[in-house]
């Protein structure tokens, strides 16, 4: 499908979905990303690391600027078109850049100038945004974090935070230097360093009261500064004009049940956590009562929600595990964070948009964004919005009805993302993410992710089956899909099992109806891991009535790059194995064949694409009307990737040879490119797209694997595939 007809889809789904509701409220999208690493000087290397962490605007709305740390400096991104931001340059400050906020014409920024955590220094330097240079710079006297600036531009506040040495005694509490905020007088947008008022923050909790660690401030229209002291678990507020504390209160604790707490390779809410201290990172005042506060943790505590406060300290919303339900929901969930702070809500961007106040609440390991209506009543949530790795900042930009994420992680050591600011733009329309979902079961959220493989029911064109992968070892599992929803819903699991307990050392990534009720996976193997490679035939509750290994003169040959896909043809079973064994030639892979009454084994041999970067391999097969449809693709994310695509090959007079001779090489014939469609969601492009099925109707789809949200974004994309009457 390409990029004109999903958008072209899209727009009459929101037109249909508006019919007779003129008044439906619009909705945010992404309709752009940008690669800070395109920020990076001519002369850097390609591979060097760079971050967007927080983010602003300027004031005519056309510039973002970002505090880029690893590279030592702030980059600024032309967004004059939306759609198509540009590289506005960088501006190198000889420090660490902490914090970025737009001052009139200037753009203030913390820079962490520090020799050592005993010895802080940080200096707040002044960027004219028109020139792109430095004009003046404030001695900090300490090591900012975060910076803000009054909505009326008198003043701006530096919470100084002088972080902790997480390796002397455990990170114990306290540690000297105690942090504190400073407060500048503005004048348009520059500070006068003179006016710096000193505020101590030493007394104001029973945790590390003689260490506070100030985290982040923002400005309510009255001049007043709220300030997190995270590790201290307490907040602050503080008069901007006499620099004096006005209140301070506890952040206190929530008590966390039905979560996932073991890092197990299954996501399992059955646990809980007592009286975890909220230590929030994040706060935004509402209006000038009210504040919203992201609880992250980081010392002891964190509580995996957010939480609405009046300045008097009065809890007025505690949102307890529903943020994260929702992510779980959405395929979003990190399990290897699960013994840790969960989805980690770290940033917080609060703006009104048509006289409706949103709170956009960041999670920084489930790498999405709750939108939260945030009126009189309690929080209600409107979109989840994907938005690369480990969002940790965000600006709002009502004038242009935008909306803008910054995020941190930059995988390019591993091969893989980029850091990247990314753009959304509110419109009438339907959201285009997420794009499946689970439905709850028992009370709780269905947990699922790393979807790798997909298969369609032989009777009911609305239902298809996916199976997830060996990341979660400990929950094999085969989802039911309802593909008639939008977005589509995973309506039920069984887990695969033998003698009644989840079975083991399985890696699945392929499934296929057998017809009778049943299914037949296919489990790549790992001889570093001792997974064997194998077939499995299970009933429809999961239980194994049958294991086949592959034959012993294919696996002395195996490699960990198995079997990838499995698909019924008559009375054959096609399993794809991913890449070459070590008995087949260069760019050429198996294509295996089993037939289960006969117990027969034999093969064919299957030409890969040649790779630009990195290798090529199958991903998934699926057999229909007399084909064998094959996703190759390459190992490749982002800009880099190049090979996503749909390869058919016939079975008539296709003839499998017996083991352990020569093999047939089969020809193939492209039939439909993924990376429109990938592209069309306008991320950076993922790299595994591992499902491709049929249902019974003939219409045909595609879902991609989102790794179980471990260094990856969290996407899911399930969609349907138009092939066109030539490629059927």
């Amino acid at each position: 499908m390409q990029r004109s007809l999903l958008k072209a889809l899209l727009a009459s789904s929101a037109l249909a979905a508006t019919v007779g509701l003129a008044q439906a409220e619009p909705v945010l999208n992404r309709i752009a990303s940008f690669p800070v690493a395109s920020n990076l000087p001519a002369d850097a290397a390609a591979d060097t690391e760079t971050s967007s962490e927080i983010v602003t605007v300027s004031q005519d709305g056309n510039t973002l600027v970002y505090s880029d740390s690893p590279a030592g400096g702030i980059g600024m991104v032309d967004i004059t078109d939306p759609k198509a931001p540009k590289a506005g340059g960088f501006i190198d400050l000889s420090g660490e850049p902490t914090s970025v906020a737009i001052a009139g014409p200037d753009v203030l920024v913390g820079v962490n100038t520090s020799e050592s955590f005993t010895n802080p220094s940080g200096r707040l330097a002044v960027i004219d945004v028109a020139e792109k240079k430095e004009i003046a710079s404030c001695d900090l006297g300490g090591q900012p974090d975060s910076v803000a600036v009054s909505k009326d531009g008198r003043f701006a506040a530096v919470a100084i935070e002088n972080e902790r040495d997480e390796d002397l005694n455990d990170g114990a509490l306290p540690q000297m230097p105690a942090g504190y905020v400073t407060i500048f007088n503005l004048t348009d947008g520059a500070p006068d360093c003179a006016s710096m008022k000193t505020v101590e923050l030493t007394g104001l909790s029973d945790i590390g009261g003689d260490d506070p660690e100030p985290e982040f401030v923002d400005f309510n229209g009255a001049n007043e500064i709220v300030v997190t002291l995270q590790e201290n678990n307490a907040l602050a507020i503080i008069d901007a004009a006499t620099g004096k504390v006005t209140d301070h209160f506890s952040a206190g604790t929530v008590d966390l049940k039905n979560i996932d707490t073991e890092d197990n390779g299954e996501i399992a809410l059955t646990g809980s956590q007592e009286a975890r201290k909220r230590e929030p990172d994040a706060v935004q005042w509402i209006d000038d009562d009210r504040f919203i506060t992201a609880n992250e943790g980081d010392y002891e505590g964190g509580s995996r929600s957010f939480t609405v406060w009046n300045k008097d300290g009065t809890v007025l919303y505690e949102s307890g595990p529903s943020f994260e339900y929702e992510l779980v929901r959405a395929g979003h969930y990190p399990d290897k964070r699960s013994d840790a702070k969960g989805i980690e809500p770290e940033g917080l961007e609060v703006a009104t948009f048509d006289g409706t106040t949103y709170a956009f609440v960041l999670s920084e390991r489930g790498s999405a964004v709750g939108v939260y209506k945030v009126g009189e009543g309690d929080p209600e949530l409107t979109q989840i919005l994907p938005s690369g790795i480990a969002p940790e900042g965000a600006i709002a930009i009502p004038s242009r009805n935008l909306f803008v994420t910054a995020n941190e992680a930059d995988l390019v050591e591993d091969g893989g993302a980029r850091s990247h600011v990314m753009i959304y733009e509110r419109a009438e329309g339907t959201p285009a993410y997420p794009t499946i979902v689970s439905e709850d079961q028992n009370g709780t959220p269905l947990g699922w992710g790393a979807l790798s493989g997909l298969a369609g029911d032989p009777q009911d064109a609305s239902k298809l089956y996916s199976v997830s992968d060996s990341f979660y070892k400990n929950q094999p599992r085969i989802f039911t899909i309802d593909a008639s929803s939008t977005p589509a819903k995973i309506t039920g699991s069984v887990t695969v099992t033998e003698n009644g307990e989840p079975m083991k050392k399985l890696d699945l990534e392929g499934v296929t109806a057998d017809g009778e009720g049943g299914f037949w996976l296919a489990s790549e193997g790992n001889p570093d891991k001792e997974i064997p490679h194998r077939i499995l035939h299970v009933n429809g509750d999961g239980a194994v009535q049958e294991v086949v290994d592959l034959p012993k003169e294919l696996t002395d040959q195996s490699t960990r790059f198995g079997a990838e896909g499995i698909t019924m043809a008559g009375d054959t079973l096609w399993i794809a194995i991913q890449r070459e064994w070590k008995d087949d030639p260069k760019g050429e892979v198996k294509l295996l064949a089993y037939k289960p009454a006969a117990k027969e084994w034999s093969a064919v041999r299957y030409p890969l694409d040649k790779a630009d970067k990195g290798w090529v391999g199958l991903s998934e097969i699926a057999a229909h009307d007399g084909a064998l449809y094959i996703i190759e693709r390459d190992n490749q994310i982002g800009e880099a990737a190049r090979e996503k695509k749909l390869y058919k090959v016939s079975l008539d007079g296709l003839t499998p040879a017996p083991l352990g001779g020569d093999l047939p090489l089969v020809e193939k014939t492209e039939v439909h490119d993924f990376l429109p469609d990938l592209e069309a969601y306008n991320g950076f492009v993922v790299d595994k797209i591992e499902g491709f099925t049929f249902a019974a109707d003939g219409t045909a789809y595609a879902v991609t694997d989102n790794d179980g949200v471990d260094d990856s974004s969290g996407e899911t994309f399930f969609f349907k595939v138009n092939l066109g009457a030539s490629a059927m």
